[in-house]
Order: structure tokens, then C-alpha cells, then sequence
């Protein structure tokens, strides 16, 4: 403190005003101050300058406290030692904020600092200024090669499904503090933005709407038109999304966004399927696939989840009435009739309706029960069909049940492996929308498969054949997107043999060539790369990249439309037609391009290097390829992550990034997903410019939510947000989410912390806006971060703070603890600066001597 203080009553009235505001300072988050030390300084020792600045600043708390204790006794006697009651003086509202400056140009600060803090008027202007100046641009040299050490970021690409929510948020915040870190370190950034078009999200999502407002289905509307449906979708919520990306700040290169179905990333996708297949990758096979009835697609075993039973559990099924349920989580018993005598051998499953698809009953060729069948037949009691009795030492044990297994290869993925050591036969006996066909019989042709379930038991016990049902502890498969029950069903797909591409993925991590982080998250990344299964790539859409494969027709020749060996591949069609000749070899035969679209996530897999331009050598891939960073969600690592490095490596050579951060899921203040039927998804712009309760609820209108569930979100919405949600501005929600962010899995968001970052930021503006008091017209700053020699004990304190705060602030950005980071830049703010440097009645002439980096 200095020993005579200039203007000590404005200095004084200054600085409480740094802690006064329209909002309350208390409610701020409060990360733990640190400690500054209060020793007295020894003058013999070498570290008498350092004692003595803690020994002035525990003097600035004790001035700053006797100088408040002594105002409240001078208000109190003249009160008559009663406590005054002072009314507030209602401060005059400020005129709405309006944004004046032209788009692009730098914004005007030479105007006098508003009354008070309003976050959407600072916020104002400045990323169409960054834009307009190319700020987000790479910096290259003459040669057309990075000037400096390059840092790359392929941001995710969110779906054009919708609107972004807060976990879009967190993890722009995220990615855009490390590229605006390493840009002040001096590199040469490149942060690329894009879109996924998200093949059954979006189909699924634009025929919801399709039919909610016109009563139609795509097949109404027929391909292309549906095509240009979902196009004119995809534009408006692009557009939707840009806007959300520019409001929460993110410091993209927009000269390179990319579109999964762009020209550029078809022709990649295109590319790769070739490739792969005549590399023996991608093969095409008839095997049991994940069946969504309500999507009408098969799945990847990604897509499925798997609900927990512990017992009988009655359950509705999308497709069917709502008020009727069916019965999961039991196991039901019947007998099976021995040909020509009048034995019965006794099985149990936990989808009665499959056995109208059974081939075999398995039995362990040592269970003495059953020697005496070896090599007889049970009949089937609905269907003609004979059902061998066979010998299993793998499927069957012998302890459980009764030791017999019933066998339905077409319908169960143990059963298929036990069907193909037995060459048994293959029955399928559902149809794609969830009937059952002519191969179950006449009993149950077209009915659908849980009414036919129902059936199936009634029959059994009308015939004698049933014996009991118990509960069983189960699990059952779920669409993760529909929410309907998973069938396994026998399809003609094309499949990715992914062991070999895991293996040398496998390899290139253990050889440290990739980093993933958490250590929870590489974990699990060994676990799944180990166990690895083929991946199914055709999905059943529209919407999306129609596989480049063609069956060739030969005339005259009987073929099979499940060999590989009777399709071509083509990167054109031109190509596709000369291998078709080749393989016809002088026959007549026609081209039938397969109708099916491949899984998104095999496009998006390709995203590192198909931005850049792959498959063409350009610069991009020259001077950007591989990235620095891949950062995203842990629930996504295989999914996206995983296929990326897989493939990466086997079209480039190159791992396609260093590093792998995975972040925390974003969840509700109870801790529950974030769904929109539960009212709790949450916009970041609703955050950033605020939305009353009214508007909350108006918005749930605008998706395809049903009356029902509109209600139900109401509730949720006005339980959660009963004012709405107060304006936070960017700064405060990013800020806020970073604070999270300290490697755990889960982060339960409180909509009143972001708020009080809120009222952090306007801390941060009364004290700009107190030392803008103390800089006269002529302050300019210093060119270079440099000490001049005449700074003050106290001066060279806080300079000291401010280091000892960067460096810790670098070190958690290093480490990917951005926590850390903002607790290091909350505390130095608040306790160091306001708390000590400001409050203690420091003159401030001597900031003129601040440099402008600082």
C-alpha cells in the first residue's frame, strides 16, 4: 500500500464498486482461494523482498478491513448506535442493448463503459470482425507450408439431425481453448467444422414429420422426392447449426466446412468401399444382422443396448397398441413330440415364437438321458417339418435345464454358429416389418411376432405340449434409437473384416503412436480392439451414400445373390460395367446397383483425411494431416474413434491424430440423461442470450414430440427451470463448462453455476472498468512483456501471482485438466487481484507501465 495515497476517497469508492453490481458477488462459484502467506519478513535473509510483499499484503486485507469496520461504527453512531435502514435507489434500467457496428468491422470502444455488465453487449461484434480479418486462418508462408509448429482439430461433426445441445457446448469450449492456447503459443492452427448428415437419425426424424403434418410415408413420396425432402432438412438445420457454432465462439476455419455428402467426401467414401474390397476387407455374406422392425434397418451391435431384467417384466413395444404390453424376463418350457413313439423331449427359450423356426435339438453327446435319441427326430407340432436331435458339446450343458437345446440358426447368433458346424438348414421366418411369413405356417403367416409369441403358448398348452414358465433374469436388446426390441435376422449384407485393421491399430497404440485419454477411456479401448467383430455397413435407407456395388445378371446362369462372387464394385459406373464384361466373359448380362446406403459411421470415419482432400495427394494432406487432437465424448470411441484410426492406418499409413480426449457426458442437475420428452435438453444459446419458461415450453412444439410427452416436458421444464433460464453470455457457459471438466465421467449441470460464472465475468468488468478510472487518455501500453525496472514491491507481487497463474494454467491446459485451468484463473482474478491488489487502496497511475500482453 503506498504511504500516502492519491485521491484516497475515489480510490476507495472505486474499489468497493469492483465488488458491487446489480447482481450479488457472493453467488459466484467459489473454487478454493489460495493461500498467500502472511510471514514477517526477516531482513537478513535473501528472500526479504518476497516476506515483505506477503507482509503488505496481509497489511492491504487488515486496511481494507479496519477501513470497512470503521464505516459501519461512523454509520452506526450516527444512527444512534441502531442500525440505519438505507433504501436502495432503484437504478435507472439501460435502454435495450442495440448493435450498431457493421458486420465485420472492429467495434467502437471508444464510447464510456456501460453502467453495468450486460454479457450479450460485450459479447457483440467481435466474431464477424475475427472472421472478416481471417483470424481462424492457418498461417502459411510463401511457400504455401505452415510457418510454425502446427495444431489441428477435425471437430466432430454434429448431426443435421437437429439443433445442437450443451454437450455440443462443452465440447466446442473444449476444443476452442486448446486452438486459442496453442495460438498464443505461436503455432499455426487449423480448427475444420462439418456437418454428418447421419443417415438413420435424420431419415428417421424427417419421416416423423413427414407424417405428423401430412399423413405420409416415404414410399408416398417415392426416393427422389424424399431425397429432396431431407436435403431442403438438412440445409435449414445446417444453417441452424452454423448459427448456434458462431454464437458460442468457436475459432473454425469456415472456408473449409465439409458436409459428409459433399462431392469432395462422397468420392472418398466411394474410394474406400473399392479399396477395402479389393483389398478382401469388405466382403458381402448372408449372416445374422441386428433387425430394427420400427427403423426397418439392420444395426451395428454399437446401436444396441441391452435392458436388464430381473424377472417377468410386462412391457410395451413400438409398433403396437399402447395399451397393450408383452412378457419379457420368463422362460418358458415345452415339449417336443419323438418321431414314432410317444417320448417327448422337453426345452426352454425366452422367445417361444422362434420355435416355428427351429431346425435341430441339441444334446451333449455324454448326457446318458439322451444316448438312446442319438440320431432320431422330434416333430415339429405347428409346421411339417422333422427336427434331428444332434450331438453339441459346445452349445449344450448339460447341468442347465434339462440338457436340450432347441436350435433356430436364422434367428439367434448362438444358433447360427451351432447351424453352420451342423450344416442344419436356415429358416427365416419373419418379415422385415415384424410379420411372420409362410415359413412359420398357416397357424401364424402374417401375424405379427408378439402376438405370435402369445399364440405359441396358447397352442402349446391346447395341445399338451406346454410345461411351465419361470422368471428368467435377462437381458433384452434395444434400439438405442427407436426403443423397439432387436431381432436377429438373416440378411445379404456387405461387412468389414475389422481383426487385421484392429490388430495393427492395436500395435500403433502400445508403440505409443496414439494417446487416449482418460486412462478409463484406453482401458476400454484395448478391451474392445481385442474382441473385435466384423462390422455391418449396409443399412436399409434412403438417406445416405448408396453403395458403389452392382449384381451382375448373367443370362441363362443361375446365381446366387448372396456370393460375393456375382457382384462388382465400381468407382464409377463405367468401371463397375468393364469388370461386370470381364466377369460375364462374352455373355449377355445387366447391372443392378445395390439399393442399400452404408452406415454413416463409415463416412465419418474417413473424416481426419477426407476433409484434407483425401483421396487426392493435396496440400492439405501435406501440411495437415495428422491431426494433433481428436477430442469427443467416451460413448462415441468406437462408434467413430475406433473406425477412424482403423481405417486411417490402412488408407493413409498414418494413425489420423496423436491424441484421443474423451470428455465427460453432459447429464441434467439429477443426474439423468438428457432427453427431449423429459423437458431437460438444453439449447447453449438459450443459455447464452437467456429464454423464459413460456418460450421453453413454445419450443417443445416444434419437434415431434407427442401431446403426451409434450406434457411430460413441460412438467420437467418448469421443475428444472421455474424463472426459465437466465442470460449467462458465451463467456460464462464456456468458462462453466470447462470448469466441469476435470476427467470424470459424468458431469451433472446446474444451470445456477453457469449462472454464477455470470456473475464472475461482471467482477471481471467492474474491475476493468475501476482501472480504466486510473488510465488517462494518454496510456499506452508498453510494445514489449517486459519488467522496466521502476515497478513497485507491490507491483512486482502481482506480476509474480499472474506468473505463477499462467504457468499453472499452461501446465493443466498440457495436462487436459481444464478445471484446474479455471480455478487458477478464478483465483488469481478474485482473491489475488480484486481481493488484494485492487481493494487495498493501491494507487494505480503505475499500470500505465503494464505491457498490453499482460
Amino acid at each position: 500500500m503506498s504511504d500516502a495515497p492519491t485521491e484516497p476517497a475515489l480510490v476507495r469508492e472505486s474499489a468497493a464498486n469492483v465488488h458491487s453490481s446489480n447482481e450479488d458477488p457472493d453467488a459466484a462459484p467459489s473454487p478454493t482461494p489460495k493461500s498467500s502467506g502472511n510471514n514477517t519478513p526477516d531482513p537478513n535473509s535473501k528472500s526479504a523482498a518476497k516476506k515483505e510483499a506477503k507482509r503488505l499484503e496481509k497489511e492491504a486485507k487488515l486496511a481494507a478491513k479496519a477501513l470497512k469496520n470503521a464505516a459501519a461504527s461512523a454509520s452506526g453512531a450516527a444512527a444512534g448506535g441502531k442500525k440505519a435502514k438505507v433504501e436502495k435507489e432503484k437504478k435507472e434500467e439501460e435502454p435495450a442493448f442495440v448493435d450498431d457496428t457493421p458486420p465485420g468491422q472492429k467495434k467502437d470502444l471508444s464510447k464510456p463503459m456501460a453502467a453495468g455488465y450486460n454479457p450479450l453487449a460485450v459479447e457483440a461484434s467481435w466474431y464477424d470482425w475475427w472472421l472478416a480479418e481471417g483470424f481462424f486462418k492457418p498461417q502459411l508462408g510463401p511457400d504455401g507450408k505452415p510457418k510454425t509448429d502446427t495444431f489441428i482439430i477435425p471437430a466432430p461433426p454434429p448431426n443435421v439431425t437437429g439443433s445442437l445441445h450443451i454437450g455440443h457446448g462443452l465440447t466446442v469450449a473444449i476444443q476452442d481453448t486448446l486452438i486459442r492456447w496453442n495460438r498464443m503459443l505461436g503455432k499455426t492452427t487449423l480448427f475444420v467444422p462439418g456437418f454428418d448428415h447421419a443417415g438413420i437419425s435424420t431419415q428417421s426424424v424427417v419421416e416423423k414429420r413427414l407424417y405428423k403434418k401430412e399423413g405420409k410415408t416415404r414410399h408416398d413420396l417415392g426416393r427422389e422426392k424424399f431425397l429432396e425432402t431431407v436435403m431442403d432438412w438438412k440445409n435449414e438445420y445446417q444453417e441452424r447449426i452454423t448459427k448456434q457454432l458462431h454464437r458460442l465462439g468457436g475459432s473454425y476455419d469456415w472456408d473449409r466446412v465439409a458436409f459428409t455428402m459433399d462431392e469432395k467426401l462422397s468420392k472418398a467414401v466411394i474410394e474406400t468401399f473399392c479399396r477395402l474390397h479389393e483389398d478382401g476387407i469388405l466382403y458381402r455374406a448372408n449372416r445374422l444382422v441386428n433387425w430394427c422392425v420400427k427403423l426397418n434397418t439392420t444395426l451395428s451391435n454399437l446401436e444396441v443396448d441391452q435392458k436388464q431384467l430381473t424377472g417377468r417384466t410386462l412391457l410395451n413395444v413400438p409398433g403396437y397398441d399402447t395399451k397393450e404390453r408383452f412378457e419379457f424376463g420368463v422362460i418358458t418350457s415345452f415339449a417336443y413330440p419323438i418321431e414314432g413313439s410317444d417320448e417327448k423331449i422337453v426345452i426352454a427359450t425366452t422367445r417361444p415364437e422362434t420355435m416355428l423356426g427351429d431346425t435341430a435339438i441339441a444334446v451333449h453327446p455324454d448326457d446318458p438321458r439322451y444316448k438312446h435319441l442319438h440320431g432320431k427326430f422330434a416333430v415339429h407340432p405347428f409346421v411339417d417339418r422333422r427336427i434331428p436331435i444332434i450331438l453339441d458339446s459346445i452349445i449344450v450343458d448339460m447341468e442347465f435345464g434339462t440338457g436340450a437345446v432347441k436350435i433356430t440358426p436364422a434367428h439367434d447368433p448362438n444358433d447360427y454358429e451351432v447351424g453352420q458346424r451342423h450344416n442344419l438348414d436356415f429358416i427365416n421366418i419373419l418379415n422385415d416389418d415384424g410379420t411372420l411369413n409362410a415359413n412359420a405356417g398357416d397357424i401364424f403367416k402374417g401375424m405379427k411376432r408378439f402376438h405370435a409369441r402369445n399364440e405359441v403358448v396358447k397352442l402349446l398348452k391346447e395341445r399338451g405340449l406346454f410345461v411351465e414358465t419361470k422368471d428368467n433374469p435377462m437381458q433384452i436388446p434395444i434400439c438405442s434409437k427407436s426403443g423397439d426390441v432387436i431381432e436377429p435376422l438373416l440378411k445379404p449384407q456387405w461387412w468389414v473384416n475389422c481383426k487385421p485393421l484392429a490388430e495393427e491399430a492395436l500395435k500403433r497404440t502400445r508403440a505409443g503412436e496414439l494417446l487416449i485419454q482418460p486412462k478409463t477411456s484406453e482401458n476400454e479401448w484395448y478391451r474392445w480392439l481385442e474382441g473385435i467383430q466384423d462390422w455391418c455397413i449396409s443399412r436399409q435407407l434412403w438417406w445416405g451414400h448408396r453403395c458403389p456395388a452392382y449384381f451382375v445378371n448373367i443370362e441363362g446362369r443361375e446365381q446366387d445373390a448372396n456370393d460375393d462372387k456375382n457382384w462388382v464394385v465400381g468407382r464409377t459406373y463405367e468401371e463397375a460395367l468393364e469388370r461386370a464384361t470381364k466377369l460375364a466373359a462374352g455373355k449377355p448380362f445387366t447391372l443392378q446397383q445395390d439399393e442399400d446406403v452404408l452406415d454413416t459411421w463409415f463416412s465419418s470415419g474417413l473424416w481426419p483425411f477426407s476433409i484434407m482432400g483425401w483421396p487426392e495427394k493435396t496440400d492439405d494432406i501435406k501440411n495437415f494431416y495428422p491431426s494433433s487432437v481428436l477430442e469427443t465424448g467416451w460413448d462415441i470411441l468406437f462408434f467413430w474413434v475406433a473406425r477412424m484410426v482403423l481405417l486411417g492406418i490402412h488408407l493413409t499409413g498414418e494413425v489420423p491424430f496423436k491424441e484421443v480426449y474423451c470428455h465427460a457426458m453432459i447429464r441434467d442437475a439429477h443426474g439423468r440423461k438428457m432427453s427431449k420428452s423429459l423437458g431437460n435438453v438444453i439449447d447453449p444459446t438459450d443459455v447464452i442470450q437467456g429464454l423464459s419458461l413460456e418460450d421453453l415450453h413454445q419450443k417443445l412444439h416444434e419437434g415431434n414430440l407427442d401431446e403426451k410427452e409434450i406434457a411430460k416436458a413441460k412438467a420437467g421444464q418448469k421443475k428444472d427451470f421455474p424463472k426459465g433460464i437466465p442470460q449467462c453470455g458465451t463467456d460464462a457457459l464456456r468458462f462453466a463448462l470447462c470448469a466441469y471438466s476435470g476427467g470424470g465421467r459424468d458431469i451433472n449441470l446446474e444451470i445456477l453455476r453457469v449462472e454464477g460464472y455470470r456473475k464472475f465475468c461482471n467482477k471481471i468488468f467492474n474491475a476493468t472498468k475501476f482501472a480504466m478510472l486510473k488510465l488517462d487518455e494518454s496510456f499506452v501500453p508498453e510494445a514489449v512483456p517486459k519488467p522496466t525496472g521502476n515497478e513497485s514491491i507491490v507491483e512486482k507481487w502481482i506480476f509474480h501471482k499472474l506468473n505463477v497463474a499462467a504457468t499453472e494454467i499452461n501446465q493443466a491446459l498440457a495436462d487436459r485438466n481444464f478445471m484446474n485451468a479455471t480455478n487458477s484463473a478464478y483465483n488469481f482474478w478474485l482473491y489475488e487481484l480484486c481481493d488484494v491488489y485492487i481493494v487495498s487502496d493501491i494507487q494505480i497511475p503505475s499500470m500505465s507501465r503494464l505491457p498490453h500482453d499482460v
